[in-house]
C-alpha cells in the first residue's frame, strides 16, 4: 500500500464533461488546424457547454469493447469498481469522434476526395471496435457557404458525401475558415454535445438493461456498481438531479453489503467515493443543509467499521480523509458564494480531518514499533502485475477474493507487515500540520480566535514531534499571551513545558531562562519537585553550567542538545540577559508605591518611596542588585540596592543578606531622596524596576518591570482582590497584605508651603470707572531670613472696572528661602496667592424723558420743530457723589435751541434739529463728570447712552404769532406762517372750529409755493372776558 492510498482518485473530484475526440487536425504543421484547435480549448468561458476536447490521430486505438453477456447466472463479481473505469470513460473512451476534413463543395477532384474522405471515418469506425460512440464530419472550407437551398451543388454533393460515410445529415458540419471562426466553433460546440448526451443516454440504458439479469444473492456487487455507473453517465450527460438521485440509490445498496474483516475496505472506500459525488452534488445544487446531513450519516455508518485490528491506523486514515475531503468541498462552494456561520465551517471539518490523523499516529507508533530486526518481506507483498489495483478497496496479495474465510492466512500475515512497515515510514506529523494549518486558516476567517489558538497550540506540538524547534516555538510564543491574559493556567503550564523542551534543545539561553522564570512563578501548576528541578536548572544556567535534560525528550535530541550547550559555554560573549516581564508572569512579583499614597511631595520634604518583593519559586534565592529608574535619571544613582555575592552564593546563606527572598514572604526595601527644585511642579516617575539575578562572573539576568511593576497577570489578580468578600488574616505589623499594596508609579513635585499672611482691604462695590483702591498687606511668619520681600509690606492698588459685574483678583507673593533637607542645603521659593472678588456697579440711574415745548409727552419728534429733553439722575452708590458738570452730546445732525444747563437733581435741554430725513433713528449721549465725596480721587467722566427717538418729517410747518391778551370788542390780530417743506406747491384750506367766545375773519383758502412761506392775517374778535382756547 503506498501512503498515498487514501487520496481520493483524481477522475473522482474533478467535474464530469463529456469526452470528445477531434482527428484529421494537424495542430503542429498547419496554422488553420492550429486556429481551429485553440478556438475549441483556448479560454474556455463559463457559458460555454461542458466537453473535454483531445486532438487524436485518426488510426488511434480505443479501449476495447468487453464482449456482451448475456445471462449473469454463473458470473460471480470480483469487486465492486474497477480501477480504471471513470478514467476511462473520462479520457479515454469518448462519446463523440469527429473527423476533420478540407473539402469545399466547388472541389475539382470531388470523387477522389469523397472516397478518402469516407476511408478516414470507417478506419475511425474499426478502432472504436463496436461501441456506441457517435462519429461526425466536419469539412473545413475556404468560402463562407451560402444559405441552406440556394447552394444546389453543395446539397447534392452533402448528400453524396453522407451516403458514402454512412452518415445521417446530422453528422455532417461544414466549418468556413474565415474572421467569425469562434462563432462557427461555438455552433459547432453545440451540436457535438447534442450528439455526445445521445451516447450517454444510450450507456444509461445499456447499464440499466443489465440489472434485470441480476439476483441479491450473488450479484450485490453489481447492484452498486451499476447503480454507481448509471450516476456517473448521469454527469457526464449533466443531468445532475438523476445522478445525485442514483447516487443515493448505489450508497444504500454499499451499506446493505455483507461486511467482513475482508472487504471491509473495500465498501469503506466505495462509501467514502459516493459519499463524496452526493455531497459535491449538494454543494453544487446550493443544498449545503443536505450535504451536511448526508456526511453525518456517512460517519455515523462507518465511524464503527474498523476491520483488522492489527490495521486500525488505516481506518483512521480513512476517517481522517473523510473530514478533510468534506472540507475541501465546503470551502469550495464557499468560494463559489455559498455563506458560511461561525458555528458551521469548513475549519471544524479540517480539524476532525488532523484529529484522527493523531490518532492514526498514535495507533500506528503502538502497532508498528518492531524490532529493528524485522525486514521489509521480499517478494513486496503489495506490489501487482500492473502497478495498480484491479478494484478499488480490495488487498495486492488477494485481489478478486471475496471469500471471507482467508485462504492462506501466511500471505495474510506478511500483507499485514508490509503494511505496517510502510506506515512507519509515513511523516504523520507534516500530515497532522498540514490539516490543522488549513483549520487555523478558516477559524481566523470566521473569526474564532479561541479555536484559532488551541490549534495553534497542537500545530506546535506537531512541529515539535517532527524536530523543528523553530517552527515550535514560534508559534506556542504567538499562542502564549492569549492564555496569560484568559487566564488558562494549566493550558499556559502545558504551552510552557513544550516550550522549555523547544529551548533546551536548541540551547536557546534567553528563551530557556524566561520559560524556567515563568514556570517557577505562580501561574505555573507544576508539582513542588518539578519545580525543584526547573529552579535547580536555572541556577546551573546562571553558574555557567550546562542544565540537565528535559523529561520524555528524544535522546538522540538531548545527545545534540548537550553539545549545543557546551558550546554555548564556552563561547566568549555578553552573559547579561535583560527580560521585560510585563508580557510574562515571572517567579518574582514587584509593586512600587510612594509613601502616604501622596500624589504630591513638598520640595522641602524628601521623596520616598516602598519597593515590594515577593518570591514564588519553591526555594529562597539571593539576587545581587535592585535599582529604580525615574524619568529623571539623576535620581537614579539614590535609589540602588546592591550585594556583592559570588555566582555559588545563589543558593547558599540564603537565610542571610537583605537580597535574600523567601517564597510566599514580602519584602520591602525604602528608598528616600531629595528633589531637586528645578522639578517643582513637575511629575517624578518610575520608568522601570529591574532586578539582577545572578553575577557577572557566570550570567545574569535582568528582571525589568515597566512602571511600577506588575506583569501579565497582575491585572486580573488584582481585580479579583477587588471583588473577593473573603477576609484577610491578621498579620503581624512588619509584614503586609500583598494584595493590599496598590502600584503607584508617579508623584509631583510642589513647593514649599509658604509660611506668610496675605491681607487684602477694600471698600465694596466698585463704581464703573472709578479708580478702586485695594490694599495689599504682605506679614512674614518664618523664623530663618526670606528674601525679596520686606518683613512687613503694604501695597496700595488703584483697579478701574470699565463695565458692571464681579471681577476675581489674584493677589501673588513670592519668595526665596534657604533650607536645609536630610543635611542638603537648598533653596526654595515659596509663593501665596490670595483672591478676591469684586462687584462693579454702575454709579447712577438715568431717567429721560422726550417733551413738546408745551410740556407734553413724545413719542418721536419731527424734523425743525423744536423739543424738550429732560433727565433725571438717580445715584446708586452707597456713598455720596459730587457732580461737577453735565454735558449733552447731541447727534450732527442737531442743534440746540439755548445754551445746555444741568443741575443735580434734574437737567431740561432743548433741542433743533433742522435736517433730519423721515423714519431715522438718531442717538444721543450724555456726559456726567463726577467724583467721590470720600476719596481724593481724580474726576471721572461717565458717558450714559440715552435711548433713541424716532424722528420724521411734517410737508407743512404752522407757526402763529399771538398777542399774550385782547380786549373785549377790539379786533385782536393774529398772523399765521405757513412754511412748504416740498418740492411741490401745496394749496392750504384753513378752517377754525366755532366758538361763543370770538369772532373770525379772514382767507380760507392759500397757496404755498416750495420751500416758501405763506403769511394769512386773520382777525379776531373776542366777545367774553375769560381764557379761552383757539383752534
Amino acid at each position: 500500500m503506498s501512503p498515498t492510498q487514501w487520496d481520493f482518485p483524481v477522475e473522482l473530484c474533478c467535474r464530469p464533461m463529456a469526452f470528445v475526440t477531434l482527428t484529421g487536425l494537424d495542430v503542429v504543421y498547419n496554422a488553420v488546424h492550429r486556429a481551429v484547435w485553440d478556438a475549441f480549448c483556448a479560454n474556455r468561458r463559463a457559458d460555454r457547454v461542458p466537453i473535454s476536447f483531445k486532438v487524436l490521430p485518426g488510426d488511434h486505438e480505443y479501449p476495447k469493447c468487453r464482449p456482451k453477456r448475456t445471462s449473469y447466472e454463473w458470473y460471480i463479481p470480483k469487486g465492486i469498481l474497477k480501477t480504471g473505469w471513470m478514467n476511462k470513460h473520462l479520457n479515454l473512451v469518448p462519446a463523440l469522434v469527429v473527423v476533420f476534413y478540407e473539402l469545399d463543395w466547388d472541389e475539382p477532384q470531388w470523387k477522389e476526395k469523397q472516397s478518402e474522405c469516407a476511408t478516414r471515418v470507417e478506419i475511425v469506425r474499426q478502432s472504436l471496435q463496436g461501441r456506441n460512440t457517435k462519429v461526425a464530419v466536419v469539412l473545413i472550407q475556404k468560402k463562407t457557404p451560402l444559405p441552406p437551398g440556394e447552394d444546389v451543388i453543395a446539397s447534392e454533393r452533402a448528400a453524396a458525401l453522407c451516403n458514402a460515410c454512412e452518415l445521417s445529415g446530422k453528422s455532417l458540419f461544414v466549418l468556413p475558415h474565415t474572421d467569425h471562426l469562434v462563432g462557427y466553433i461555438i455552433r459547432l460546440e453545440n451540436a457535438f454535445y447534442e450528439h455526445a448526451q445521445t451516447y450517454y443516454y444510450t450507456e444509461i440504458r445499456r447499464v440499466k438493461s443489465h440489472k434485470e439479469f441480476l439476483n441479491k444473492t450473488t450479484h450485490q456487487l453489481l447492484f452498486v456498481r451499476h447503480q454507481f455507473k448509471i450516476a456517473f453517465f448521469s454527469e457526464l450527460k449533466q443531468d445532475t438531479q438523476n445522478a445525485l438521485k442514483n447516487y443515493r440509490t448505489a450508497y444504500n445498496l454499499v451499506h446493505e453489503l455483507r461486511a467482513h474483516e475482508t472487504n471491509i475496505l473495500e465498501i469503506k472506500t466505495m462509501a467514502g467515493f459516493i459519499n463524496y459525488k452526493i455531497c459535491r452534488l449538494c454543494f453544487q445544487h446550493n443544498t449545503p443543509l443536505d450535504a451536511i446531513a448526508q456526511f453525518r450519516k456517512h460517519i455515523d455508518l462507518c465511524k464503527k467499521k474498523i476491520g483488522s485490528a492489527e490495521l486500525a491506523f488505516e481506518h483512521a486514515a480513512w476517517m481522517s480523509k473523510q473530514f478533510q475531503a468534506f472540507g475541501d468541498l465546503f470551502d469550495e462552494a464557499i468560494k463559489l458564494g455559498l455563506t458560511a456561520i461561525q458555528t458551521q465551517n469548513p475549519g471544524f471539518y479540517y480539524q476532525q480531518a488532523a484529529y484522527y490523523a493523531q490518532e492514526r499516529k498514535q495507533v500506528a507508533k503502538a502497532l508498528c514499533n518492531h524490532e529493528a530486526s524485522v525486514t521489509y518481506p521480499n517478494p513486496d507483498p503489495l506490489e501487482t502485475q500492473a502497478g495498480v489495483l484491479d478494484f478499488y478497496g480490495q488487498r495486492s496479495w488477494r485481489q478478486g477474493i471475496l471469500s471471507f474465510d482467508l485462504s492462506d492466512p501466511e500471505k495474510e500475515k506478511v500483507g499485514i507487515l508490509a503494511i505496517q512497515l510502510k506506515e512507519r515510514s509515513v511523516v504523520h506529523s507534516e500530515v497532522i500540520i498540514t490539516l490543522l494549518s488549513n483549520a487555523v486558516a478558516q477559524f481566523k476567517k470566521y473569526k474564532c480566535p479561541r479555536m484559532k489558538s488551541h490549534l495553534m497550540v497542537q500545530m506546535g506540538e506537531e512541529y515539535y514531534y517532527a524536530k523543528d524547534y523553530t517552527k515550535a516555538l514560534k508559534l506556542l510564543d504567538y499562542v502564549m499571551c492569549d492564555y496569560r491574559s484568559e487566564g488558562w493556567w494549566t493550558l499556559l503550564t502545558s504551552i510552557l513545558t513544550t516550550a522549555l523542551k523547544c529551548s533546551y534543545l536548541m540551547a536557546q539561553l534567553k528563551d530557556y531562562i524566561t520559560y524556567s522564570l515563568e514556570l517557577l512563578g505562580r501561574a505555573s501548576t507544576l508539582k513542588d519537585d518539578q519545580k525543584s528541578r526547573i529552579e535547580k536548572n536555572l541556577i546551573n544556567v546562571l553558574m555557567n553550567e550546562s542544565p540537565d535534560p528535559e523529561p520524555d525528550c528524544d535522546i538522540l535530541a538531548v545527545k545534540t542538545a548537550q553539545k549545543l550547550w557546551a558550546d554555548r559555554i564556552s563561547l566568549a560573549g555578553s552573559n547579561v540577559f535583560t527580560i521585560g516581564v510585563q508580557d510574562f508572569v515571572p517567579f518574582v512579583q514587584c509593586k512600587a508605591k510612594f509613601h502616604f499614597h501622596a500624589p504630591s511631595f513638598h520640595v522641602d520634604v524628601p521623596v520616598q518611596f516602598d519597593v515590594y518583593l515577593k518570591a514564588d519559586c519553591p526555594h529562597p534565592i539571593r539576587f545581587s542588585k535592585l535599582c529604580i529608574s525615574f524619568n529623571n535619571q539623576e535620581y537614579n544613582q539614590f535609589c540602588v540596592i546592591e550585594e556583592a555575592s559570588k555566582a555559588s552564593d545563589v543558593l547558599e546563606n540564603l537565610t542571610q543578606g537583605k537580597m535574600c527572598l523567601v517564597p510566599g514572604k514580602t519584602r520591602k526595601f525604602l528608598f528616600k531622596f531629595v528633589a531637586k527644585t528645578e522639578d517643582v511642579g513637575k511629575k517624578i516617575e518610575i520608568t522601570s524596576v529591574d532586578l539582577v539575578l545572578g553575577s557577572e562572573a557566570g550570567r545574569c539576568v535582568v528582571l525589568n518591570w515597566q512602571g511600577g511593576g506588575g506583569d501579565a497577570a497582575s491585572a486580573q489578580e488584582a481585580l479579583q482582590a477587588s471583588r473577593s468578600f473573603k477576609r484577610r488574616p491578621r498579620l503581624p505589623d512588619s509584614e503586609v497584605h500583598w494584595d493590599g499594596i496598590v502600584i503607584q508609579a508617579s508623584t509631583m513635585i510642589i513647593s514649599r508651603v509658604p509660611n506668610v499672611s496675605v491681607h487684602l482691604r477694600h471698600d465694596p462695590p466698585a463704581l464703573t470707572n472709578e479708580m478702586y483702591c485695594l490694599v495689599v498687606t504682605v506679614q512674614s511668619h518664618e523664623k530663618t531670613l526670606i528674601r525679596d520681600v520686606k518683613l512687613t509690606l503694604e501695597k496700595t492698588l488703584y483697579v478701574r472696572c470699565g463695565t458692571v459685574g464681579s471681577r476675581m483678583f489674584l493677589v501673588y507673593v513670592s519668595y526665596l528661602i534657604n533650607t536645609t533637607i536630610e543635611g542638603k542645603e537648598i533653596v526654595c521659593k515659596c509663593h501665596k496667592d490670595e483672591t478676591v472678588t469684586i462687584e462693579t456697579v454702575f454709579p447712577f440711574d438715568v431717567a429721560v424723558k422726550f417733551v413738546s415745548t408745551k410740556f407734553e409727552h413724545l413719542e418721536r419728534v419731527y424734523a425743525d420743530i423744536p423739543f424738550l429733553l429732560m433727565t433725571d439722575l438717580l445715584s446708586a452708590s452707597p456713598w455720596a457723589l459730587t457732580i461737577v458738570s453735565s454735558e449733552l452730546q447731541l447727534a450732527p445732525s442737531m442743534t440746540p435751541m439755548d445754551q445746555l444747563e444741568s443741575q443735580v437733581d434734574r437737567g431740561e435741554n432743548v433741542a433743533h434739529s433742522p435736517s433730519l430725513a423721515e423714519g431715522r433713528v438718531i442717538c444721543i449721549c450724555f456726559v456726567v463728570s463726577w467724583t467721590s465725596a470720600m476719596d481724593s480721587i481724580p474726576v471721572i467722566s461717565t458717558v450714559i447712552t440715552l435711548p433713541h427717538v424716532i424722528v420724521e418729517n411734517i410737508p407743512l410747518h404752522v407757526n402763529a404769532d399771538l398777542p399774550s391778551f385782547g380786549r373785549v370788542r377790539e379786533s385782536l390780530p393774529v398772523r399765521y406762517h405757513l412754511q412748504n417743506k416740498t418740492d411741490l406747491v401745496q394749496d392750504v384750506e384753513i378752517s377754525v372750529e366755532p366758538s361763543d367766545a370770538f369772532m373770525f375773519s379772514g382767507l380760507k383758502q392759500v397757496q404755498v409755493v416750495p420751500h416758501g412761506v405763506a403769511c394769512e392775517d386773520t382777525g379776531v374778535w373776542p366777545e367774553s372776558e375769560e381764557l379761552s382756547e383757539m383752534n
